[in-house]
Order: structure tokens, then sequence, then C-alpha cells
């Protein structure tokens, strides 16, 4: 008897450090962000070549709220946006040069937030699992409940148009929507307009998910 606990609490111990280690592994590395996207191209006379110059335009409540001011400092202010959004632009041969702009470019954004519940029996419920051996009838083991967690949830949506600085034509517009547990609002944003920008500047035609790898 004593020699059979032994060896199952033994075991029991190399599952949960491995369990362990399983969960610190699974905590580094990258993380891919999947965005529902979909854009619009109406170029004229063409595309814009590389290099070609914008400006930031901002609506007069993007001028003076704060995006994000419902949910605190998690979230983005305007200047933060767009200095996410001038990053990716650059990776899309646009240069932020007001003075010599070709395309106005508008960022906005929005942040869906739902709270963390649990749900399940509570801790004192019967029902729950249980890891155990026994002989001659007996049971030794541990039980845990199966009390479940939903991890808070973050739907955030960016847009992006784009209007010829001479004209105020539009002439881009791409939209992209992500949901996910993350709540580092730059680095999700990074990635959302990213997937937005996808194909730029003659987008495919539709909607579609594109998925950005970033890091944790």
């Amino acid at each position: 008897m004593k020699k059979s606990l032994h060896s199952f609490l033994h075991a029991l111990l190399l599952v949960i450090a491995l369990a362990g280690l399983s969960l610190l592994g699974g905590c580094s590395g990258m993380r891919l962000v999947d965005s529902d996207v979909r854009s619009f191209a109406v170029w004229q006379p063409s595309p814009p070549a590389p290099g070609t110059a914008y400006r930031f335009e901002r609506l007069p409540s993007q001028q003076q709220l704060q995006l994000g001011q419902p949910f605190g400092a998690d979230e983005l202010s305007q200047d933060q946006l767009e200095a996410v959004a001038s990053t990716v632009l650059q990776k899309f041969g646009l240069t932020n040069d007001p003075a010599a702009a070709v395309l106005d470019v508008q960022i906005s954004a929005t942040t869906l937030y739902s709270p963390a519940y649990a749900y399940g029996p509570g801790p004192y419920a019967g029902s729950g699992f249980a890891l155990g051996t026994g002989t001659g009838g007996g049971f030794v083991g541990l039980s845990f409940p199966l009390m479940r967690y939903e991890p808070p949830l973050y739907t955030r949506e960016l847009g992006v148009v784009m209007r010829d600085s001479r004209t105020h034509a539009v002439v881009y517009e791409t939209r992209a929507r992500h949901t996910g547990v993350w709540a580092d609002a730059r680095g999700i944003f990074g990635a959302i307009m990213q997937a937005g920008m996808q194909g730029f500047p003659q987008p495919p035609t539709g909607p579609r998910r594109v998925r950005v790898e970033i890091p944790r």
C-alpha cells in the first residue's frame, strides 16, 4: 500500500511539473491575431507610388476626445493610435509628411469590452474529477471542483479612410475587426492595422480573414 501510494504521488508530481513547464512554454514566443477585413480601392488615375506622402486628418470628435475613456489606460489616445498607424503605413510605402501630402488619412477605432465571468458548479459543489488509486475498495487521491472561468474579451475595430488631398475624393477604405483576450491595445491595434492594410494599394475584393503574427 505504501509503495503504491508513493509511486502514485511521484507520478502525480511529475505530471504537475510537466504541465507547469508546458504553461510556461505557451506563454513565450509569438501569437497570432486574426482579423476580419474588408477593403475598397478607387485610385484615380493610378495607385500611389512608394514614398507617397500623407497627413493625418481628424474629425472634430477625435480632436476633443481620447479613445478608450470608458476602458481606462489600457486603450489608446488618438495621438497614440496615429503613432501606431504611422509605423504600419511606413511598411506599406507611405511617408508621413504633412507639407507634401498627397493623401489625407483618417484613422478611427472602437473597443467593446466584455468582462470575465465564472460559470459551472461552485467551490463546494459535489461534482468534479479525481486522480487516485486504491486497494481493497479503498481510495486515495485529489479532487478538483469543475469551476470554469471565461476570460475578459476585447472586440476592437479599426477603420482607415484615405482621400486625395486635392479633390478630397475617397480613394481607399479598409476596416478590420478582432476579438480576443489580450489587453495590450498598442500591440493588438498594430496587428489589426497590418491586417487591414494587407494587399495595399490593390487589396483583394470581398471579406477575408487575415492573420498577423506579433510577439507576446
